[in-house]
């Protein structure tokens, strides 16, 4: 049975640099660049899971402010990721808490930088930045939990 997975990823923007996390993909190990994003946990609300996922994977709180989109993406061996993202902002680093296992570091990095990078894990992160820049946002409460 055909099942997508659903994603969450979070686009924080401070001083005209992006928040990406440096990370082992599981898939084939290489070490790509993404948005603090994963899946949604089961009762868990698309905002709790972006919350969470960004706090896990950056050590910082994440406060939503919209959602810029959703997104489907199709790998080439079949595999289905629907991903919402959200845009907000971050707190300072919790000095608490510790980075996920399979992250290596943060980085905030420009627009440009970010075009060029050659290490991306998918085509959602530049889609979800262009978005952002181009001014999209859907209010919160276009979001339903029944």
């Amino acid at each position: 049975m055909w099942q997508p997975d659903i994603t969450v990823a979070a686009i924080c923007e401070r001083n005209g640099r992006f928040l990406l996390v440096e990370e082992r993909a599981k898939s084939n190990n290489k070490i790509v660049f993404n948005q603090p994003a994963g899946h949604l946990e089961q009762d868990e609300s698309l905002v709790q899971a972006v919350v969470r996922e960004t706090l896990e994977e950056t050590c910082r709180h994440f406060t939503p402010q919209a959602l810029v989109g959703f997104y489907r993406l199709t790998t080439p061996v079949g595999k289905t990721y629907i991903r919402a993202a959200f845009c907000g902002e971050v707190s300072a680093i919790d000095d608490s808490r510790l980075l996920d296992e399979d992250i290596i570091a943060t980085h905030w990095l420009t627009h440009q930088q970010i075009e060029t990078h050659q290490s991306l894990r998918s085509e959602l992160v530049l889609s979800c930045i262009r978005d952002y820049l181009a001014g999209i946002r859907y209010p919160l409460d276009i979001l339903r939990e029944l």
